[in-house]
């Protein structure tokens, strides 16, 4: 397949911009400011969701796992939309309900959220992968996990039937080889999450994932064949988890040489742009990461109101 054009590679970088300016941002604010929440940094890791959710269309569905924002950065969604869910202000997605927990969510462009545990996803990707086989909409369903999470029985059970019924999904693993603070060689019998594809004859590709060019070219082949008819595929990035899992993790497990052939996806990505853009893009998104964030400072605190929002009900 043909490379992306100049263009959508320099989209993709700002995103990628905008997203490790977050990363950045957040480990100062948990530092300096009172913060109600958690930050799971995703620095290092954001080729992975920004290749893939280029390789998406605008309405395909996007059920991510809570680390960083590039997911949600990389299918559209605003910074101030995300930074004010981060600091529960009413300008964030959703007004507030989930300040310092990454659940935000943009119907309109594809966005689900996660669901209340890590690995749920499986379920909740193959629930919209099979509504989109029943309506013939065209639409695919990607759902995000950690290499952890694929010892959870809904990673199997759901695979199973997507396999046997041809849903239009991709499983998508941003596999940095630690859960929590275990390595996944102590406690999983193959380093390779795509090696489980064999086991339900469905395509299992690993694929470098700090370049999101390669990311975005396999997630654009199995978004392919989904909508060909074809069911699913499973990718496996190897990606690099720079921070710890959360901020201010001592990082105890981490070797002193683990970093020394860091590969930084923003200068993998920015190799492959032209002339001096990467610099230009880069300085924009650092001042519109900065302007989301002193908004979402001055944004009003949610009231007791906002607990009603969002609810459904049948008469």
């Amino acid at each position: 397949m043909p490379a992306p054009d100049p263009a959508l590679l320099e989209q993709m970088f700002h995103r990628m911009s905008v997203a490790r300016a977050i990363e950045r941002l957040m480990l100062v604010h948990t530092r300096e400011r009172k913060f109600s929440g958690w930050w799971h940094p995703g620095e290092g890791q954001e080729a992975a969701p920004i290749g893939a959710t280029a390789a998406l269309e605008r309405d395909d569905y996007l059920w991510y796992q809570g680390r960083g924002s590039a997911w949600a950065i990389g299918k559209g969604m605003a910074a101030g939309l995300i930074l004010g869910d981060l600091l529960g202000k009413m300008n964030g997605a959703t007004r507030g309900k989930g300040g310092g927990v990454p659940h935000w969510a943009d119907y309109s462009i594809g966005v689900m959220g996660e669901g209340a545990t890590l690995g749920s996803v499986y379920p909740l990707a193959g629930g919209s992968a099979l509504a989109s086989r029943i309506r013939k909409d065209g639409r695919v369903s990607l759902a995000d996990f950690g290499d952890g999470t694929s010892a959870r029985g809904t990673f199997h059970e759901t695979m199973v039937h997507a396999a046997a019924w041809k849903l239009p999904l991709i499983y998508f693993c941003e596999n940095n080889g630690l859960l929590v603070g275990t390595r996944l060689g102590e406690v999983s019998p193959t380093e390779n999450i795509a090696d489980f594809a064999k086991g339900y004859g469905i395509p299992g590709i690993i694929v470098d994932g700090q370049d999101a060019v390669a990311v975005y070219e396999a997630t654009r082949e199995a978004a392919a064949r989904a909508r060909r008819g074809e069911g699913p595929t499973l990718i496996e990035a190897k990606v690099v988890r720079r921070h710890g899992h959360y901020a201010g993790d001592p990082q105890k497990y981490r070797a002193d040489d683990e970093f020394d052939d860091y590969r930084d996806p923003v200068d993998v990505l920015a190799a492959r742009l032209r002339g001096n853009s990467a610099e230009r893009i880069a300085q924009e998104a650092e001042a519109e990461v900065k302007a989301a964030y002193e908004e979402a400072l001055a944004a009003p605190e949610p009231d007791a109101s906002v607990i009603e929002r969002d609810l459904y009900h049948v008469q």
